[in-house]
């Protein structure tokens, strides 16, 4: 069984080559799905660990403030998959706060770190993330802008759960006759 620090640095290192083939922008947004049950290898929503979740929090957090990135952390799915930010991401995209705060059972270990750990923290309901990871097959594909592109990472895991990465990018739109950029991430 993998350290939370191992584990911690296996996420940090798939968020900096999500980060190095996606080049996003700075401002932009980076989601996380994680359950540390699966990272921990129990079925999702029976084992988690707050422990894990804080170390694996701290890290993504300090590699997305590096980018100038902001973080979104998804909530289970018993909050509906709402998201925990910063105050300052809510205001940027103009996200609607809901009234909840997550916990270990009703929002899930990673998001309750989300809530604890962040400066300002708030819990939106939707967001258009420009990138992600989900670890442990949480779904979080309604987060993402049109178009979300897979992107393989040399990590296929983190812990024991999978890892699912994506970047997104504008829709190709206006049939045969259309030019693209080609340069177009």
């Amino acid at each position: 069984m993998e350290t939370n620090m191992q584990i911690a640095k296996e996420l940090a290192a798939a968020a900096e080559e999500l980060i190095s083939i996606a080049k996003p922008k700075k401002g932009q947004i980076f989601v996380l799905g994680c359950s540390t049950s699966e990272v921990l290898g129990n079925k999702i929503g029976t084992g988690g660990s707050s422990e894990t979740a804080v170390a694996m929090f701290k890290a993504l957090k300090a590699v997305c403030d590096a980018h100038e990135l902001y973080l979104a952390v998804q909530c289970c799915e018993h909050l509906n998959r709402s998201l925990v930010v910063e105050t300052a991401t809510a205001e940027c995209y103009n996200l609607e706060e809901v009234t909840v705060r997550p916990v270990a059972h009703a929002g899930g270990a990673m998001a309750t770190a989300a809530y604890e750990n962040f400066a300002e923290p708030v819990v939106v309901e939707k967001i258009s993330a420009h990138l992600g990871i989900d670890i442990g097959q949480t779904l979080i594909g309604m987060h993402f802008k049109r178009v979300a592109v897979p992107v393989r990472l040399q990590y296929k895991k983190i812990g024991e759960a999978v890892l699912t990465a994506a970047k997104t990018r504008p829709p190709l739109v206006g049939g045969p006759r259309a030019q693209y950029l080609e340069n177009r991430p």
